[in-house]
């Protein structure tokens, strides 16, 4: 009976301990509210912000979005993507990843530097970069999420996990799935996340092989792309992502762009090969809601990516360097 009382015992402590170590985690980050008190004007000034930046040039929407990512897929979401190369580590800025192509530091710092005025030390970069990717979807007509908030900045970022971690564009579905899955995230997660690519553009050096040696392409689609993209030299010549509109806005076209065998990059594309996503982008195509809602549930588990909560990291006063 003893030895029956100790089993039930430990049984009910792993449950507490379960139960206890889940609330912890749910409890990582604090709800939208938690500027409210010590920096009042932080959301909405992040938000006019962002608002102006993409009413200057559409295209830093995406470029907002694509560093969010970036950042929370190397190391979580620490805003380590946002510092520059110190004596002590060569940022996540010289991945070949990220080289020559991320975008939107600018604004980023422009907000920072804003914030730290009326609320100093208060804001943290990563919660920045968190709220500017929302802001920027929204910005473009796409769907809008509460981002839950408290995060704090790395003092360190990782060349190596920047290199390794981010997925690169010439992967196949398997690779894909296998990228996103160590982050954890599903197989649907990551299709409704690579719906951030009906807005933004790609460098010709990142569709070029697509585009001349591969079959499953729409070929007056890959002709086009070619007066864009020759097959050498231009390796930094632009095409939008998303063909199907003239003009960035965060809608389901995309999809459609891969059932008509026009998805830019080889990653695009095999989302809608034969595999076994075809059916969820062909449920994209067909339910624009249905997308919106899924991308916006994904970007909440982004933003969630082992951030670095109180006392760990720091605020930082200049997104590019620690304190």
């Amino acid at each position: 009976m003893a030895a029956s009382m100790t089993t039930l015992s430990c049984f009910k402590l792993r449950i507490c301990l379960s139960f206890c170590l889940v609330g912890l985690t749910l409890a990582q980050l604090q709800p939208s509210t938690f500027y409210d008190n010590r920096c009042p004007k932080a959301l909405v000034t992040i938000k006019a912000a962002v608002n102006l930046a993409v009413l200057k040039e559409r295209r830093m929407a995406a470029s907002l979005l694509r560093l969010h990512f970036h950042d929370c897929f190397v190391q979580g979401c620490d805003a380590s993507v946002l510092l520059d190369d110190t004596a002590n580590f060569t940022g996540e800025r010289s991945a070949l990843p990220n080289r020559s192509s991320l975008r939107g530091f600018n604004v980023i710092e422009n907000i920072k530097s804003a914030l730290e005025f009326i609320c100093p030390g208060v804001v943290s970069c990563a919660d920045i970069l968190a709220v500017a990717a929302r802001d920027s979807v929204v910005a473009l007509g796409g769907t809008w999420w509460d981002v839950n908030l408290g995060r704090r900045d790395s003092r360190t970022a990782s060349l190596t996990d920047a290199n390794n971690d981010l997925p690169a564009p010439f992967l196949d579905l398997g690779n894909i799935i296998t990228a996103f899955s160590n982050k954890g995230f599903t197989v649907q997660d990551m299709v409704a996340l690579s719906g951030a690519h009906t807005i933004g553009k790609a460098r010709c050096t990142n569709f070029r092989s697509r585009i001349y040696n591969e079959t499953n392409i729409d070929p007056s689609f890959a002709k086009s792309m070619q007066e864009i993209c020759p097959i050498s030299g231009g390796g930094n010549n632009l095409a939008s992502l998303d063909v199907s509109t003239t003009i960035d806005q965060f809608d389901n076209r995309y999809f459609t762009d891969l059932v008509n065998k026009k998805g830019l990059l080889h990653s695009d594309q095999v989302l809608f090969n034969n595999g076994s996503t075809d059916s969820q982008v062909q449920n994209y195509v067909n339910n624009p809601t249905l997308f919106q809602t899924d991308f916006a549930k994904a970007m909440v588990k982004m933003g969630q990516l082992s951030p670095l909560i109180s006392p760990n990291g720091e605020i930082r006063k200049q997104c590019s360097r620690v304190n």
